[in-house]
């Protein structure tokens, strides 16, 4: 079936699929390391690329390939590669888009590995690196250096929901022959498409609103085009960070309930930032959907829909944030997002505890900021039981 000309929903269910032999209504799970050849002659011309098939699951695999071609139609790209993990992903994107004596400039408050492993790991290889405010364009090309390779942009930004304007910065990357990669996993491909307004990459962490029930791990890139599809596919089977079959068939299943799920937790999410904005204590709030938000024009401009993703900061700083999470009750405290529950956390004490304070201000990151990740339960349930946590917050 031609799934190009049909709506995203549609796409979410039909795009990448295929019908076995048996006419199984789902994809079915090829769970084999390994694939037969029909005789040795075939088994040549599959590892020479003359004739389409597979080999061994880390080089491709039926089940994940459904996954990833129904991942770069939702996304507008070439192709999609699936990964073990998000980490697996942006690893991939690193090793194979920069090389010794390359530098990258990547959104400041980027999710803490991304970042982690770029100042722990590569920067051991001779990768350069700057952790910059992206949202300020100005500075993005400041910060540009003969030897910078690669844009990485997180946008919204975690957790700080801090947006950054994918068109013009890369129309500033590709004037200077720079790529740019966009973390697409706060939106999804129904809230925004990165490849549409400029990006060559886009990255996914599954884990989050693409799987979205919390019960696998996983990763994804789309290429825009075949050439640097090609280049990073080859460093992720070399590197072996394939995902594995079952873990694909979760994720297929869990997709195609994407914009169900998405409609349902940002109506919601509205309804809570609207509540935190106008309690007391409450120092500030960040959503793309309030007019308050100083980026809202530009959420309008590059997003579909506002998302389910909020952050805000509480008088009382540090020990506030800490006692808002011993007493929600409905809310669970965990790291993650997307999923059909609620969860929320608290950066300063728990995935950015490790951060120096200075790196936590530079990127906005204050003591009293919590994240919160709006689900599908009924909001005035989610609501009440902040309600009842924020009267246990004390501050002088």
């Amino acid at each position: 079936m031609n799934t190009k000309n049909l709506g995203f929903n549609s796409k979410l269910i039909h795009a990448g699929d295929f019908r076995d032999e048996f006419g199984s209504a789902v994809t079915p799970i090829y769970q084999t390391s390994t694939f037969s050849f029909k005789n040795a002659q075939h088994g040549a011309d599959l590892f020479a690329g003359k004739e389409k098939g597979y080999i061994y699951t880390r080089i491709g695999n039926p089940t994940i390939e459904v996954l990833e071609n129904k991942l770069a139609e939702l996304e507008n790209g070439y192709g999609g590669i699936a990964l073990a993990s998000g980490m697996a992903a942006v690893s991939t994107v690193y090793m194979s888009l920069l090389e010794q004596g390359a530098h990258m400039i990547s959104t400041g408050a980027v999710y803490g590995p991304s970042r982690g492993v770029m100042e722990t790991h590569f920067s051991k290889f001779g990768v350069e690196y700057s952790y910059i405010d992206t949202s300020d364009l100005d500075l993005l090309e400041k910060t540009i250096r003969p030897n910078t390779k690669l844009l990485y942009l997180e946008t919204p930004a975690n957790p700080t929901i801090q947006l950054t304007d994918i068109k013009k910065a890369s129309e500033i990357a590709h004037k200077h022959n720079i790529l740019v990669c966009v973390d697409n996993t706060f939106c999804s491909p129904y809230l925004q498409k990165p490849l549409d307004l400029g990006a060559d990459v886009v990255l996914h962490s599954l884990t989050k609103f693409i799987n979205g029930h919390a019960d696998i791990v996983g990763g994804a890139i789309i290429a825009k085009d075949k050439e640097i599809y090609n280049t990073i596919r080859k460093a992720m089977v070399y590197m072996g960070g394939n995902m594995d079959p079952h873990q694909a068939f979760m994720v297929i299943r869990g997709v195609k309930t994407l914009s169900l799920r998405i409609d349902k937790a940002q109506e919601s999410a509205m309804k809570v930032a609207e509540f935190l904005e106008n309690h007391p204590k409450v120092e500030w709030i960040k959503y793309p959907g309030l007019k308050s938000f100083e980026q809202h024009e530009l959420a309008k401009e590059q997003m579909s829909g506002f998302g389910s993703m909020i952050s805000f900061g509480l008088k009382g700083g540090y020990e506030a944030g800490k006692t808002l999470m011993d007493n929600v009750h409905l809310a669970t405290l965990a790291v993650s997002l997307g999923g059909v529950e609620t969860l929320m956390q608290h950066p300063a004490s728990m995935t950015h505890a490790g951060v120096s304070k200075e790196d936590k201000l530079a990127a906005h990151i204050t003591d009293g900021l919590v994240r919160y990740s709006v689900g599908i339960e009924n909001v005035e349930d989610l609501i009440r039981d902040l309600e009842q946590a924020l009267e246990k917050v004390t501050y002088s």
